[in-house]
Formats: C-alpha cells, sequence, structure tokens
C-alpha cells in the first residue's frame, strides 16, 4: 500500500486518539481540530480503512490485575526466520506484545507477563524452543507513552 497524504485535520485526529481515544468524544475532537463531527467520523473510518490506525488498545497495569510479572526479553532471531518467529510467539502463553527491529543481532523484543516465577520459566523455556536466542531479560516496572508532536493540530495561525 502507497503512503497517504495526511493533513492538519487527520493528523491533529490522530494526536488525540493517542492522547486519550477512550475519552474523548467525536464531538470534542471536532472541536479540537475546527471540522464537523461527521468529518471527523468519516476521517477516522478512513484512516482505519488505509491501516492507519492499526487499533485501539488498553493500557493494563499487570501488577494491578494480578500478574506481577512483566518482563522484556530481548532475543535474537535467524533474519529468514524473524517475521515468522515474531508473528507465532504471539500464539504463546503469556506474550503480549512482540516486536521486529530491522536490524541488529538482538532483533525481537517479547513482552511477556507472569504469575509467578515457575510460570516466567515456563515462558522463558518455550520461547527457548521457538527458536529465539534470549540475549537478556528484564523487568518491566513502567510504561510511558505519548502522542507523536508531529501530529498535534496547529489549526490556523492567521
Amino acid at each position: 500500500m502507497g503512503e497517504v497524504a495526511l493533513d492538519d485535520v487527520d493528523r491533529g485526529i490522530l494526536f488525540l486518539l493517542q492522547k486519550d481515544a477512550r475519552n474523548i468524544t467525536i464531538a470534542e475532537i471536532a472541536e479540537e481540530v475546527d471540522v464537523s463531527a461527521s468529518t471527523v467520523r468519516n476521517r477516522i473510518e478512513n484512516l482505519e480503512e488505509t491501516g492507519i490506525i492499526e487499533g485501539y488498545f488498553p493500557k493494563i497495569n499487570y501488577e494491578l490485575a494480578n500478574y506481577p510479572l512483566h518482563v522484556l526479553f530481548v532475543c535474537s532471531a535467524p533474519a529468514d526466520e524473524r517475521e515468522e518467529l515474531a508473528v507465532n510467539a504471539l500464539d504463546r502463553h503469556g506474550v503480549v506484545d512482540v516486536r521486529e527491529m530491522l536490524t541488529s543481532t538482538h532483533n525481537i523484543y517479547v513482552e511477556v507477563v507472569a504469575t509467578d516465577t515457575r510460570d516466567l520459566t515456563e515462558i522463558t523455556n518455550n520461547l527457548a524452543s521457538m527458536g529465539f536466542s534470549i540475549e537478556s531479560s528484564e523487568i518491566v516496572t513502567n510504561h510511558h507513552t505519548r502522542p507523536w508532536a508531529e501530529f498535534e493540530f496547529e489549526g490556523d495561525e492567521e
């Protein structure tokens, strides 16, 4: 799929959705980006259809949900198997996120949640049996994000 040209309205919508998609209404977005609510609905639909918006995901505090071990594995996988291994890893117990890196030998990051060390050991062994070489593992304490500033709506600056 080719590139899609985004205008200020599209970028403003993306910024506001990244900021807090759950707690903002179509009407509030419309007011912020200075267009009608129907325009915002149409724009969001187009952004979803073109694949620019890939989904809406809750941010979960796993510790409060009684999954105290939130771990990031830095792994290596053969370049020609990287994508297939990444996709297959998502089907494994405990895996919540997989990121493929384009370069470096540490080319797969696998985020997992576990209930205890026995569960974490099982997940670790499972990843290794798939063909990942686990280079390191780090316990995640917090994850902070923000909307990309390039999407922030500037409006008319006359």
